[in-house]
């Protein structure tokens, strides 16, 4: 290999690194391993399968191939054939014809026709986490010579190796958002357990009490009626703002302004109390900040709603410089900040202050007994 094509071929798989790199899913991870490969290679075709434990595959992904050809060819391979000595034996191979490979047993009908081939394993240590194969080298080759050289096998390597750090970074990170999401869910669970639950529990007592009333005393019973119906909104209540925090937008797409916008919006919609948010100017925010800004919009905006009997909240989201700062307005009955022990943890003003000074911020809490509540967050960027 010249100096220049070696310059040419490193440089083509930093590039195709960096791509692999740039992606969190594994899918995507999976699409751009097998994309690159063929760029690399110069290949017709290429595919990547990771292996199930059941002699199958439990992904993969071509190019190459349109998706009406791939929809024709049917149901996924099984391990069998090349693919099948790839993956146990997890070397390299390079053949001039892989249909002369001693274990071929033909294509479905509609699989496009291929000669020269080259396969790679994908391993992390012994453990092999797929295999990429490309065939049809696009280039004028001597009949019953393979296309694919061994620069291309050097090359392919490299990638390979690169790739089982980028695949296995991306099943990291589907493993760290899916315990997140777990915790997520406990986290709903134990508050729906602890208000919701509490407060049905409460409904069906209120409600026998009022049926076995209804023939003795028609008065206490109405009372008690009326008691029912109040236990029921106050539940409707708590479960409408668990359903509101159990699918806030997403941040990564929507960003911060975006996302609080819609998180008033729906309560808004839910709460007879009036429901608002403005902002201006406000920079891109570290990631865990702009986290952290949300989540104590959304505990100010519940506390406003469901303890201090709000009509009008008013939700500020303003730049500070690199930083932001939070306003969070209510209306309602307010409280003594100075009596933390009942009001903080009632309010849940411990856990606000934490996420603030957990990213390097700031929180200020304004109220009185019958003049309403300020919340006010400030982070400074980053």
């Amino acid at each position: 290999m010249s100096h220049r094509s070696a310059r040419g071929g490193i440089e083509a798989v930093s590039a195709a690194v960096l791509a692999m790199n740039r992606r969190l899913e594994v899918r995507e991870v999976l699409q751009t391993i097998v994309a690159s490969a063929r760029e690399l290679l110069g290949a017709r075709y290429a595919a990547l399968g990771v292996p199930d434990d059941h002699g199958g595959f439990a992904q993969f992904v071509v190019d190459g191939v349109d998706d009406e050809q791939w929809r024709a060819i049917g149901p996924l391979p099984r391990q069998h054939g090349v693919l099948a000595a790839m993956l146990q034996q997890a070397t390299p191979v390079r053949l001039a014809d892989v249909r002369t490979f001693e274990s071929f047993a033909g294509w479905p009908r509609a699989h496009p026709v291929m000669t020269d081939f080259i396969g790679m394993p994908i391993l992390d240590e012994e453990e092999v986490l797929g295999a990429l194969f490309l065939a049809n080298k696009a280039c004028v080759k001597e009949p019953g010579v393979c296309g694919f050289s061994e620069q291309d096998e050097d090359l392919l390597r490299i990638l390979a190796d690169h790739a089982a750090i980028a695949l296995t970074n991306a099943r990291l990170y589907e493993r760290s958002r899916e315990l997140t999401l777990a915790g997520e869910r406990a986290r709903i669970a134990h508050e729906l357990h602890d208000a919701v639950s509490q407060k049905l529990f409460s409904l069906r007592l209120t409600a026998q009490a009022a049926a076995a009333l209804v023939d003795k005393d028609p008065a206490r019973a109405k009372d008690e009626i009326r008691q029912v119906a109040a236990l029921a909104a106050e539940a409707a209540d708590e479960l409408r703002a668990v359903v509101v925090e159990l699918r806030p937008a997403a941040l990564d797409e929507d960003g911060l302004v975006a996302t609080l916008r819609t998180q008033a919006d729906v309560l808004d919609r839910a709460h007879s109390a009036g429901v608002t948010f403005r902002s201006g100017q406000v920079r891109a925010l570290p990631s865990a900040q702009e986290e952290a800004l949300l989540r104590v919009a959304q505990e100010a905006m519940h506390n406003a709603l469901r303890h201090a009997h709000a009509t009008t909240v008013s939700v500020i989201l303003e730049g500070r410089g690199k930083g932001a700062r939070l306003r969070v307005v209510d209306d309602g009955r307010g409280f003594d900040p100075s009596v933390v022990r009942r009001a903080g943890r009632h309010l849940g003003l411990v856990s606000m202050r934490d996420r603030a000074s957990g990213v390097g911020g700031s929180l200020t809490v304004q109220s009185e007994p019958g003049k309403g509540t300020v919340i006010e967050m400030e982070v400074p960027g980053g």
